[in-house]
């Protein structure tokens, strides 16, 4: 950022768990947070998100125009089906010397239409992808970003503590890098939950996973990993679904039939539907175990003996 327009003021449009997150640490840096989520239209979720507000030391104001008018930086953290809506919505008030960074798991041409959606403005727009988990890490999480001005907000993010890297200068590229990755960390999952169910139905899980940690060794394929991945898609199989659908569309952009994205998607999708159809939450807190999960379901739905299950940890390598 330049010294005529330093960083004082953040806006979160969007205020899940990343926005919470980033809400909390940058705030406890001194800086001025505020938020705008559309659950704060919803009666129901209103309070619950007043008081995550609260907790976070975040300022929740009742209009997108009110979050965004007065920031010095917006930072975009929705769905990526909400990412266009918000990006067109926010540049009614963005004013030059502001600047909009797009979190959100979307397409390059996506991107890109919200960078002339946000620039027609005045105001300076840079993508960013989140190479991993955010929960860990944090505000450290790895961000790569692209734009005119990437380089010059990352280096006023990395004051913050946050671990952003520009690597374009044109928009697409940070969301490319991104949106392939994914094609592998996302198809392993739905793999492992494919390959892991199908598995124990047949009473064969333990040889498959001892042949798969003799192929892949220190993996952790006979310790941590098969629970973690299949954590993963139980959930955030749905947040997930959509980003492969995004996936597919960055395919389509460059004339690839987007085969495994597509299946990718629908297995993500098909565990969390078949979770809800079996009145089976994710709930928080206890152990995860796949094996429980997969017996659950197949027995119709019967809550697993083994307690409450909870998102185990990245076991070695890093992922999102």
């Amino acid at each position: 950022m330049s010294e005529q327009h330093p960083i004082r003021r953040i806006a979160l449009v969007g205020f899940g768990e990343v926005g919470r997150i980033f809400g909390h640490d940058l705030a406890r840096q001194g800086l001025e947070l505020s938020t705008y989520d559309i659950l704060l239209d919803a009666p129901t979720a209103r309070p619950a998100m007043l008081e995550q507000a609260r907790a976070a030391a975040v300022a929740p104001l009742d209009t997108l125009g009110a979050a965004v008018g007065r920031a010095d930086l917006v930072i975009s953290a929705v769905t990526a089906s909400s990412s266009r809506d918000v990006a067109r919505d926010a540049a009614r008030w963005l004013r030059p010397g502001q600047y909009f960074l797009d979190i959100n798991s979307v397409s390059p041409e996506t991107k890109r239409g919200n960078a002339r959606t946000v620039e027609a403005s005045g105001a300076d727009y840079v993508e960013a992808a989140v190479m991993a988990p955010v929960p860990p890490q944090r505000l450290a999480v790895p961000m790569l970003l692209g734009g005119r001005r990437a380089s010059v907000l990352a280096a006023a993010l990395k004051a913050f503590g946050m671990n952003a890297t520009a690597v374009a200068d044109e928009i697409g590229t940070a969301s490319a890098i991104k949106m392939c990755r994914s094609i592998m960390i996302k198809g392993i999952e739905a793999l492992v939950v494919e390959c892991t169910f199908a598995a124990r139905r047949f009473g064969a899980e333990q040889a498959v996973l001892a042949s798969l940690d003799k192929t892949f060794p220190h993996m952790g394929w006979n310790a941590e990993l098969p629970d973690y991945l299949v954590s993963r898609v139980a959930e955030h199989g749905r947040r997930r679904a959509a980003e492969m659908r995004e996936v597919a569309l960055t395919l389509e952009e460059v004339g690839i039939r987007p085969i495994m994205a597509a299946a990718t998607a629908e297995r993500h999708d098909a565990l969390v539907r078949q979770m809800a159809d079996a009145g089976m939450p994710y709930p928080a807190g206890g152990k995860f175990s796949w094996r429980s999960l997969a017996d659950a379901l197949a027995a119709g739905g019967a809550q697993p003996q083994s307690g409450t299950p909870e998102t185990p940890r990245p076991p070695t390598l890093e992922r999102r």
